[in-house]
């Protein structure tokens, strides 16, 4: 199997001297022979290595390098007098491209042109340049490159100034040899399924109906009093449920967070202007009830908000104990479940509020909310009439609700309640790969690990990236600690796992050789 990554270890380093000097001292006559059969590139310290390896096997490698000036500019000067200010506006140098003859196939040309583009793009490079060899000039133009200057160089190593541009990639014969990489994001969710009903208006009674079916299985699986579907996300979801705390002037209350959502709806909460105390733990770490105990025999509270799977870290706060705390002290209950409603079981007739919604672990489109509630709400003047829970309960639909994404949620909901047995088949299924000993220490749930990376697996999430595997480690939370994420709700997961294995397997033998 071909895979990609960023180079890092010596062991990696020496295989990319040989190669360098394969091919450019042995093959290409650019540089004299040594003793040693090693060629240091001079500017391998500025250098990022992109390299091909054939199982544990390093075949192939390509450089990138962007501090000027260039080795290009040294031979026609600076590149910019051929080119577009557009392209000009974050350039890189792309050097050494080299495969080991044996391996001189499609396959691996398609595997590092892919690579070579993912890693561009998510650096922001604007185009990248090349002095390519005129031995291998199909291959460049396959890749996408095209010729920007005169031919420059000797005879027996003559080469061309070339470009190339993200757009000349999607153009290029490469880009179209390219199927759809694998995502283990929380969200959004892949569809396999079409979009039907995208002409029925909400105000039909085939809508009514199908409003019917949705919010009747939502009720059975949450075990909630009513429910609201808003068009939004979990964000606005949770504005509404904050909304009504404000509404009904409950009193003061108490907010508990250990990860990035909780600190969410402590910014919300500021922002709605509401009389709270808050609970902070460490990220990932379990509440300490029993000082949340004490702290409400001291004070005088009517509310508690807390997030029930915090996504930031995977952790799931134990929702019993919570009702059981609110029960003990005749508190309102209020619980952010957007992770977790579809990802296992649980009951929300005990929550005086709580929301989710379509685009997680149920596995439906993005774009609806869910505020689950145990009693009807009354209506209010002193909150925006779209974030006001009694509109929805009237009975009429209030606003415009999209029949398409009502439609997906019901397919989506079909599944239940055996994709619960699914996504906990998955979730045991990633805690066999390697690596998972990094897992954070925390309480789980069957939608989400979180790794926290060693220094040997800085570049795993870039290196998965280059193989088409996509996990989720760009939020900035998620970068500040060192964190990457790996997912169980998206539909292709048993394909993706496969060759997320594959590649993990061979990863770990060479990052730990």
């Amino acid at each position: 199997m071909y895979w990609c990554k960023i180079a890092q270890t010596e062991k990696e380093f020496e295989a990319i001297a040989r190669l360098n000097y394969e091919t450019f001292v042995e093959e290409i006559p650019q540089h004299e022979p040594n003793h040693a059969k090693k060629k240091v590139d001079r500017f391998h310290q500025e250098n990022t290595y992109l390299v091909v390896y054939k199982g544990i096997e390093l075949i192939g490698m390509i450089a990138f390098r962007d501090q000027r000036p260039f080795s290009i500019d040294e031979k026609i000067g600076k590149v910019e007098q051929y080119l577009s200010q557009e392209q000009c506006a974050k350039l890189c140098e792309i050097r050494l491209l080299a495969v080991k003859k044996a391996y001189r196939t499609g396959r691996v040309l398609l595997r590092l042109s892919q690579a070579l583009n993912a890693f561009a793009y998510e650096k922001g490079y604007t185009a990248a340049v090349i002095s390519g060899t005129t031995r291998e000039e199909k291959l460049y133009k396959q890749i996408g490159f095209k010729q920007f200057a005169p031919a420059i160089g000797t005879k027996d190593a003559m080469f061309l100034p070339m470009l190339l541009t993200r757009q000349q990639f999607e153009q290029s014969f490469q880009h179209r040899l390219v199927t759809g990489g694998h995502t283990f994001y929380p969200g959004p969710v892949k569809q396999k399924v079409s979009i039907e009903y995208t002409d029925l208006s909400h105000r039909t009674a085939t809508f009514g109906s199908l409003y019917g079916r949705v919010t009747s299985k939502l009720l059975q699986l949450s075990e909630a009093h009513h429910v609201a579907l808003v068009v939004g996300t979990g964000t606005l979801a949770n504005e509404v449920m904050l909304g009504q705390i404000k509404a009904q002037q409950v009193g003061r209350g108490i907010i508990l967070t250990n990860g990035e959502f909780g600190e969410r709806l402590r910014k919300q909460a500021e922002r709605w202007a509401l009389d709270f105390d808050v609970v902070e733990q460490r990220w990932g770490q379990a509440f300490d009830f029993v000082s949340i105990d004490t702290m409400l025999q001291k004070g005088s509270y009517q509310w508690l908000l807390a997030v029930h799977g915090e996504t930031s870290t995977g952790t799931c706060n134990n929702l019993e104990q919570l009702v059981q705390l609110t029960k003990r002290y005749n508190m309102k209950l209020c619980v952010d479940c957007i992770s977790t409603f579809g990802a296992l079981p649980f009951s929300l007739k005990d929550c005086y509020l709580a929301t989710a919604v379509s685009g997680k672990a149920i596995g439906a489109l993005s774009g609806l909310a869910f505020v689950f509630s145990q009693k009807l709400a009354k209506p209010s003047t002193s909150i925006p009439a779209y974030m006001d829970l009694a509109n929805y309960q009237q009975g009429a639909i209030p606003f415009t609700l999209p029949a398409s994404l009502v439609r997906n949620v019901e397919v989506a909901l079909q599944a239940y309640p055996a994709r619960y047995e699914l996504l906990q088949q998955r979730f045991d299924t990633l805690l066999q790969l390697p690596f998972m000993h990094y897992k954070l220490l925390t309480t789980y749930y069957p939608m989400l690990i979180t790794l926290k990376c060693p220094k040997a697996l800085s570049q795993l999430h870039t290196d998965l990236t280059l193989n088409q595997l996509f996990v989720h480690g760009d939020s900035r939370y998620l970068r500040e600690n060192n964190f990457i994420q790996l997912s169980v709700i998206q539909p292709d997961f048993e394909q993706a796992i496969i060759r997320l294995q594959e590649i993990l397997c061979y990863y770990q033998q060479v990052v730990e050789a």
